[in-house]
């Protein structure tokens, strides 16, 4: 990491914002019309609860960052046909639906998508995790893909949750994390009740769970299985999100995996191709209580400029978000049991979930994406909702965190959740898959009052998107740290760009990058409120 972990810790009251910035659902007027079809067929099938995600990534090479929405199928016939959904950025706060032609347009009952150049010719590949057989999509450039599935080598016929994309051995190319749930299919469906009479959906301690697997890149576009041989071959894990974060700070990328009724998991990267697991002894297996969680989105951030990324991780109804401060000693501290992000969260279900700056004054807040999976759960848990309430909580400094009141009014079943700056303003927006239901895009409105400053990062002798570059940013309020980084949130994929909110400072002292490759790179005195592409050198 740029900033050490032994660096003294930098940290300021934030000030209040002069108005509030408003999250204005603007779905319908940005020509986004997309309902999920969790593939219903009156049976309960545990899938039909889970999907699906979404990310926001430049599919056409034009600069601006479009939507790809993932859809489910049916289960059962119907006579229609779903698949996932790519709306182009038109540039003027609207979008058009380019799916048919795309490639992208294959029936599939999809959970998740994570974005990355695995062959870095300079274009976003995609890869969909789905229930029975995941897909990689190579960009061809202007908006078309091709499935590459079978000639790659990547062979995940699972229950398959999150992905990501990192370069774990720092050989220039990108890898492939992908998560996986249980071990279910329509004939192993099994029987559960929330009452005794009417079938319920049943919770993941009902079936066996599913490794994850690592697939290395080999180059000329194949891959190949190592998920053994690097010490992540476990087969108990119930996998749905998954952080890459360098959490000791010795330059190698981390894995944190949210798992579902099981421990979760901390997969330090040795260096030598393996991994060495160690959430228990970092306290981040288990909730307070001890007891496995369920476990759902995750992301890690340096949010209290201390120079260390903390962890947070979307838990079951009861049982609230895991706020994971890292203390710098491979030991990281639940924080959230006495602050107000535990308080107001403990009531709901969170899949999508991330950290981002959406006051842009230089510290990092948090988004939760809620939704409950059982219809009837109001019946046997009258506090608990089905359809839930996106919390906001804004970053007030000093590693405090407070909800923010109103931020959003509409009930959502949401799942996945991604954010990006598609109108081009300089504050980050939002997309939420709702599942079964319409995908909600919510433009943000007031953030860019403060002045801002965003990255898009080129690899050369590192990977393409630089993702795993670490960037500090210095201006009159400090230093921040952040790391390009994929995966995270819930089966979502937001954009690889960085934003840095820089508050009232217009200028910027420095910019340096640590690239994954080893090189250093340095840029002075630098001006707000512009998107900057950096290319390694």
């Amino acid at each position: 990491m740029l900033w050490l972990a032994g660096t003294p810790r930098e940290s300021r009251a934030a000030d209040a914002p002069s108005a509030p910035v408003r999250f204005t659902d603007i779905t319908t007027a940005a020509g986004i019309h997309f309902t999920h079809n969790a593939g219903r067929t009156g049976k309960k099938w545990l899938p039909e609860t889970m999907g699906s995600g979404v990310a926001f990534f430049d599919a056409d090479g034009d600069g601006k960052p479009d939507i790809l929405l993932i859809n489910g199928s049916d289960w059962i016939a119907k006579g229609r046909h779903t698949t996932a959904a790519l709306y182009h950025n038109n540039g003027n706060g609207t979008f058009t639906d380019a799916t048919h032609g795309s490639g992208l347009d294959i029936e599939v009952h999809g959970m998740g998508v994570t974005i990355g150049d695995y062959d870095n010719d300079g274009r976003d590949d995609v890869y969909i995790t789905a229930v029975g057989g995941d897909h990689l999509f190579h960009n061809e450039g202007g908006g078309k893909f091709r499935d590459v599935t079978k000639e790659s080598g990547i062979a995940n016929a699972q229950f398959a949750s999150s992905a990501a994309w990192f370069d774990y051995d720092k050989d220039g190319k990108l890898d492939l994390f992908v998560g996986n749930y249980v071990q279910w299919t329509p004939q192993t469906d099994l029987w559960c009740s929330l009452d005794g009479s009417a079938k319920s959906y049943c919770t993941p301690e009902s079936y066996k769970g599913t490794p994850a697997k690592l697939y290395h890149n080999l180059g000329n576009g194949k891959f190949e299985d190592v998920t053994t041989k690097a010490g992540l071959g476990e087969q108990t894990s119930k996998s749905l999100g998954v952080t890459v974060f360098d959490y000791n700070g010795d330059g190698w990328p981390d894995l944190f995996v949210a798992n579902d009724t099981q421990p979760n998991k901390l997969y330090r990267n040795l260096g030598n191709g393996t991994f060495k697991e160690e959430a228990l002894s970092a306290g981040v297996a288990f909730g307070e209580d001890g007891v496995a969680r369920g476990a759902m989105g995750t992301d890690a951030v340096d949010y209290d400029r201390s120079g260390r990324q903390h962890l947070i991780v979307g838990n079951f109804s009861n049982q609230m978000l895991g706020l994971y401060h890292n203390e710098g000693t491979g030991l990281f501290v639940d924080e959230a049991p006495r602050s107000p992000v535990g308080r107001a969260s403990l009531l709901n279900l969170t899949f999508g979930l991330f950290f981002f700056d959406y006051d842009l004054d230089g510290q990092p807040d948090i988004f939760a994406a809620n939704g409950h999976l059982e219809e009837e759960i109001a019946r046997v848990q009258p506090k608990i909702h089905y359809a839930q309430l996106p919390l906001l909580f804004r970053n007030v400094g000093a590693g405090k965190f407070e909800p923010v009141n109103g931020a959003f009014s509409e009930p959502l079943v949401a799942r996945g959740a991604a954010y990006g700056d598609f109108d081009g303003d300089g504050d980050l927006d939002i997309v939420v898959s709702n599942n079964n239901g319409p995908a909600r895009l919510y433009r943000n409105d007031g953030g860019n009052r403060n002045h801002w400053l965003q990255l898009k990062l080129t690899g050369t002798k590192s990977n393409r998107d630089g993702i795993g570059a670490a960037v500090r940013v210095t201006s009159a309020q400090g230093k921040q740290t952040q790391t390009v980084h994929s995966g995270s949130s819930y089966c979502s994929a937001s954009d690889l760009a960085l934003t840095f909110g820089l508050g009232k400072d217009a200028t910027v002292t420095s910019v340096e990058i640590d690239w994954p490759s080893g090189k250093h790179q340095k840029l002075d005195n630098v001006k707000s409120n512009q998107r900057l592409a950096v290319t390694e050198n």
